[in-house]
């Protein structure tokens, strides 16, 4: 029996993994775009990043302002990778392989696993602390086991469970968030911890490097999630979408994160799960509370745990040639994937929200060039079109190493460092800055003005949108040898 002739129930868990998505498969809208993002955001994580910036010194006023800026700014990087996926059909991270090359894509691929695992298991913490408090299991892993557990059973099932739970946790996250603040505001005086302290630019740009920072990490697998919208899909309205949905659902998390530390202080940063539990009031409507905190957290991290196995996958194969796998392999990898998230989740240290603060910022460091490479060359190189068969070929128009590509991604991160400001390293340009951290700004600019300066006359570009079985005969295509029937002609997008 073939995977198109199984039964629904079969199809029901997702077949594809890093090959194109077919017309015939594509569904969906824009909007699902938003219910999934607002719900990957509005959860507890989101609100301990935003709670940082009041931690280490900010206003809760200014650190708010800070972080709607920098959730802005990251939000329209986010977004632009979005809207790539209904034209491409392609997992984020294979379509780095069009800037680094088939092999050269390896090198980002690996930071991003780093970063799947780093935030899979910080993720399963803090949810594994919601599911101790809903079932009294006291302070035991269990917790995190249990939530590792159903992020495995909504991964393996796949793209189309992921964007349901999405939208799960987007409705009662509404309601769980907005009756939290209202307990917020009548249990505090809010207005007191408010505009108290004065403006400090070091503070201030901290939350905006901590809301950008949140967005940015999205990037390499954003487009995972609109690959099967209909390739008919408006670039804007996904981007809109996905814009919409991410940084209001952020924004919403982090400003209650930002008030809950200013009114809170070490109540709040010594337990932040139980915090928000005892904040909800009586003890049924703290089991809700805590179970509004694991859907959330289930959202994000079966966005990280399939994202994981996409990126493994894709590393993978560029050196063995495949593009299917088996789906009990596909399994094997995201249970392999959560089972070390969760390990490392256990043996997670105690100083919790300063190493997750130093965790985004070195994310923050890494992923930005790769982000500036990769929207340059997409919108302002290759302007929007992709050899998509030549992703999978070694010896097609992308090559195996793109070393200029490489050396601009490297220059970018090495251009950060002296203006890093880490619990390890502090560099001489924030020392004379007062401590502000503008290193992820300098990463962006460096990197897009090298990549585009050293790529702006590539002669492997392919002059039209090059889609399985389509044919590019173009100068560039037939150089680099594209096979293909050159009787079909690339579908209107």
């Amino acid at each position: 029996m073939t995977d198109d002739h199984a039964p629904a129930s079969l199809r029901a868990i997702e077949r594809r993994t890093i090959d194109v998505i077919p017309d015939a498969e594509r569904h969906g809208n824009s909007r699902s775009q938003f219910t999934l993002w607002f719900g990957a955001n509005m959860q507890i994580t989101a609100i301990v990043d935003g709670a940082l910036a009041v931690v280490f010194g900010a206003d809760a006023l200014w650190a708010i302002v800070g972080l709607l800026i920098g959730n802005i700014l990251g939000g329209i990087v986010m977004a632009l990778h979005s809207a790539q996926g209904p034209r491409l059909g392609l997992p984020q991270m294979i379509s780095s392989r069009a800037q680094f090359g088939v092999y050269g894509a390896a090198l980002p691929l690996i930071m991003v696993v780093l970063m799947y695992l780093g935030f899979a298991a910080t993720g399963s913490v803090l949810a594994g602390q919601a599911v101790n408090s809903m079932l009294d299991l006291g302070q035991s892993s269990l917790g995190i086991i249990i939530f590792g557990l159903l992020t495995v059973i909504v991964a393996v099932t796949g793209y189309r469970l992921i964007h349901v739970v999405g939208r799960v946790a987007t409705v009662i996250a509404i309601v769980g968030f907005s009756y939290l603040a209202i307990r917020l505001f009548t249990q505090y005086d809010v207005a007191a911890v408010v505009g108290v302290k004065p403006f400090s630019p070091v503070t201030f740009l901290l939350a905006i490097a901590l809301g950008a920072g949140w967005q940015l990490t999205f990037g390499p697998y954003v487009a995972d999630y609109s690959r099967y919208l209909p390739r008919s899909t408006s670039g804007r309205a996904t981007f809109w979408s996905t814009f919409a949905g991410s940084v209001i659902g952020s924004q919403w998390s982090m400003t209650f994160g930002a008030l809950v530390a200013a009114v809170a202080g070490d109540a709040f940063l010594d337990d932040q799960v139980g915090f928000v539990g005892r904040l909800a009031g009586p003890a049924a409507l703290s089991v809700l509370i805590y179970l509004v905190i694991v859907v959330g957290k289930l959202t994000v991290n079966c966005l990280n745990a399939y994202g994981g196995f996409m990126a493994i996958l894709t590393t993978i194969s560029a050196f063995n040639g495949q593009t299917r796998i088996a789906p009990a392999v596909r399994a094997a990898y995201i249970v392999g994937f959560t089972a070390v998230s969760v390990l490392i989740g256990v043996a997670a240290s105690a100083d919790f929200l300063d190493n997750f603060k130093n965790f985004v910022l070195v994310l923050l460091m890494v992923f930005t060039p790769w982000s500036a490479i990769n929207l340059t060359d997409y919108y302002l190189i290759s302007r929007e079109n992709v050899d998509i068969p030549a992703l999978y070929d070694p010896a097609g128009r992308y090559g195996t190493w793109n070393l200029p590509a490489l050396g601009c991604y490297i220059l970018g991160i090495v251009a950060q460092i002296p203006f890093l400001a880490q619990k390890l390293y502090t560099g001489p340009v924030t020392k004379i800055l007062g401590g502000a951290d503008i290193s992820w700004i300098v990463g962006l600019a460096v990197t897009a003005v090298a990549y585009y300066a050293v790529s702006r006359g590539r002669t492997n570009v392919p002059t039209a949108m090059i889609y399985p079985g389509h044919v590019d005969t173009s100068a560039a295509g037939v150089q680099f040898g594209q096979a293909g029937d050159p009787t079909t002609k690339p579908p209107v997008t």
